[in-house]
């Protein structure tokens, strides 16, 4: 095991006598620094031999080495299976806070000062009862704006852009989640056929932001200037009470096989860096290639300095750990909730108050993790994701077609409620990052609108991307002028959205599926950086109408503190915090056991009261009906509620034209496959 302490101040920083650069590696033989000229980036103006200590850390000193040059390492070692030393190429500094293109697939280092003047910008720190994420690609929710300058479209500025700001606030989201900003590259399959990788899942560096995503301007000026204005973006986001969350690739590099680039931590210590067996032949977990090996201290180090960098010197909220389980995965490569990794980025007081979420799953044996991380983390709840698809989608689609449900109501009120059958009580129901739809798979339009991918345009004939989408196209498969099929197929996107905005947990919502953008079936389009994966902000009227709901709803979840419980309650217990859940059928009698399990069974009431702790009392009605017939349903009689009023009706788009008040125990009309949501008003003592 390394010492902790040994492995202190790792990359270069400056000292009285000029730059310091401390690499860590344990098989090198030699480790040499090169200093490069200013502007001829071929030209080698010092090397400097590092000097190992005893703990495998070179340092290597140079006066030459100051805010702005340009750097880089040459590593050299022994031969064998397990190693790729390469001493006759210049390798990036794992911990580089900046880095310079000189060339195709070529990089150095770039040493930065860093400097930001935050004016006492401080974080929002949004309670997670209270947060709404938005998953958001950088380039795509601003490169067909028009609300803004074009040399903003598509940048960090972009993003920060009073227009982007202002609809942001006026949606009623709290947090922005990025598509990875962390420095990548395409791979070199993607090269090879002309296409790029658009997501961003190919990290080249854990500290850097992706200068492609700054201004041509601030590009040009050099890394400083990214950096400069990426911290810039980030301020002004929290002056507007905006959270940025980073989505972010620790558990593979952009190095991918062992046939891959050469770039950096492979040239530095490849038997270290990367998961292996003794002939060299790698265990790759995540399906890209190559996995970091978080059985060894030294890239756990590595993954937390660079988080604590994020967090605190650009002041980043969150972190969505992609394919997390990689981390927890000890030195037998089996996954661990008390993986030492998970719990050091939970207790580090230097990470304290950031918000983790992890995506709890890879590719690798046992990698399938959903309800299994810590205490501490919210995980994407994959499990409530396919429940309500199957609900609202499938399952009607198998009525339809006179064929028995995939199931009734029960398992769809485990998700509404919090998933309390997969997030233990300790944990509690923001555990769960609940979603619907996220960067990788249909959109919510196209969920509604698409029974198969049509992913042709990746250039893998349609093999990659799921099959298993839980869409439903109501009849035809893509655009229709069938009046019929669209009026149904924007109610299944209302009741997808009310769903998710409504239930108890934390909601994610992917930039436009609040107006109902389509990517024409692809469910894979991470090779696509253009106008199919741009979002089009120039809306149809029906858009305008869901957008609209979109806003509604995430006012409601706002003002009904019934709907974001912070604990799961207990039977017979009135818990602080945790709603007070009563369950009816449409007769307006408590849930049976038989209610819970028939197939047949796709209509309930959900009476949830809250037990406040820091907001004022409030009590919810929201009534779910799954079939395409309509269907009576008797209001429940219950102690303390005085009346119903109605709130959102997501069988209607204005319900000013619906009636608005019900008294307990009155009948009305649920209509074909919605969600009626009331507010249960208290009687008077």
């Amino acid at each position: 095991m390394t010492p902790a302490d040994s492995l202190r101040n790792l990359g270069v920083r400056a000292t009285s006598n000029g730059g310091e650069l401390r690499v860590w590696s344990e098989h090198a033989d030699a480790i040499e620094l090169c200093i490069f000229d200013h502007t001829d980036p071929n030209w080698i103006v010092r090397t400097v031999a590092m000097v190992r200590d005893s703990h495998n850390v070179w340092v290597g000193r140079s006066r030459t080495l100051t805010a702005g040059r340009r750097y880089g390492i040459r590593v050299s070692g022994p031969a064998g299976p397990t190693h790729s030393f390469h001493p006759e190429k210049t390798l990036i500094d794992p911990y580089a806070r900046g880095l310079a293109r000189v060339g195709p697939d070529q990089w150095q280092s770039t040493m930065v000062d860093g400097g930001f003047d935050w004016a006492g910008t401080v974080k929002p720190n949004t309670p997670m009862d209270h947060s709404v994420v938005y998953e958001a690609h950088v380039r795509g929710l601003t490169k067909l704006s028009a609300a803004m300058p074009v040399e903003l479209r598509g940048t960090y500025a972009g993003l920060a852009h009073e227009s982007t700001i202002a609809y942001l606030k006026n949606l009623g989201v709290t947090a922005v989640e990025l598509l990875p900003v962390q420095s990548f590259v395409s791979e070199q399959r993607l090269i090879k056929q002309g296409l790029s990788n658009y997501w961003g899942y190919n990290t080249l560096n854990f500290f850097t932001p992706h200068a492609d995503y700054a201004t041509q301007a601030a590009q040009s000026e050099g890394p400083e200037a990214v950096l400069r204005e990426f911290k810039g973006m980030v301020k002004l986001l929290h002056e507007a009470g905006l959270e940025v969350i980073l989505d972010v690739v620790y558990n593979h590099t952009a190095e991918e096989g062992p046939a891959g680039p050469v770039t950096s931590l492979r040239g530095i210590d490849n038997a270290t860096y990367y998961r292996q067996n003794a002939k060299g032949h790698y265990i790759d977990v995540t399906g890209c290639g190559n996995t970091v090996n978080f059985g060894h201290d030294v890239p756990m180090r590595l993954v937390l300095d660079s988080l604590r960098y994020w967090a605190n010197e650009v002041q980043i909220d969150g972190f969505r750990f992609d394919l997390a389980a990689t981390l927890g995965r000890d030195g037998d490569v089996n996954y661990t909730p008390d993986h030492p990794l998970l719990t050091a980025i939970r207790d580090d007081p230097d990470l304290a108050g950031v918000k983790l979420i992890a995506e709890p799953w890879d590719v690798g044996m046992g990698g399938w993790q959903t309800g299994n991380f810590p205490s501490g983390w919210s995980e994407w709840n994959d499990r409530y994701r396919d429940r309500m698809r199957s609900f609202w989608l499938t399952d009607v689609a198998a009525v339809r077609n006179n064929s028995t449900s995939d199931s009734g109501i029960g398992r769809f009120a485990s998700r509404l409620a919090g998933s309390a059958n997969t997030f233990s009580l300790e944990r509690g129901p923001l555990a769960s990052l609940n979603f619907i739809t996220a960067h990788d798979g249909f959109t919510m339009a196209d969920l509604t609108a698409y029974n198969v991918k049509h992913n042709v345009g990746n250039g893998e004939a349609n093999r990659d991307g799921t099959d298993g989408n839980n869409s439903f196209n109501h009849g035809v498969e893509g655009p229709t002028r069938d009046v019929t099929i669209l009026r149904t197929r924007r109610r299944a996107m209302r009741n997808l959205l009310g769903t998710l905005l409504l239930s108890a947990g934390v909601p994610m919502l992917t930039a436009g599926d609040e107006f109902g953008r389509s990517q024409r079936g692809n469910n894979n389009a991470y090779c696509h950086d253009s106008e199919l994966t741009w979002l089009d902000w120039n809306f149809d009227d029906w858009q305008q109408d869901l957008h609209r709901v979109s806003r509604q709803l995430l006012a409601l979840r706002r003002e009904n503190p019934a709907l974001r419980p912070v604990r799961f309650g207990r039977p017979g217990q009135i818990t602080p915090s945790a709603s007070q859940m009563d369950w009816y059928n449409a007769a307006g009698a408590s849930m049976s056991e038989a209610d819970w399990n028939s197939p047949q069974e796709r209509t309930l009431q959900y009476l949830a009261a809250s037990t406040p702790e820091h907001e004022a009392f409030n009590r919810i009605l929201l009534i779910v009906h799954g079939l395409e017939t309509p269907t009576d349903v008797t209001l429940p009689l219950h102690s303390g509620v005085s009346g119903y009023t109605v709130l959102w009706d997501s069988s209607h788009d204005d319900i000013r034209e619906v009636q608005n008040s019900y008294a307990p125990g009155a009948r009305l009309t649920m209509h074909a496959t919605s969600m009626l949501l009331l507010r249960a008003e208290e009687a008077r003592a």
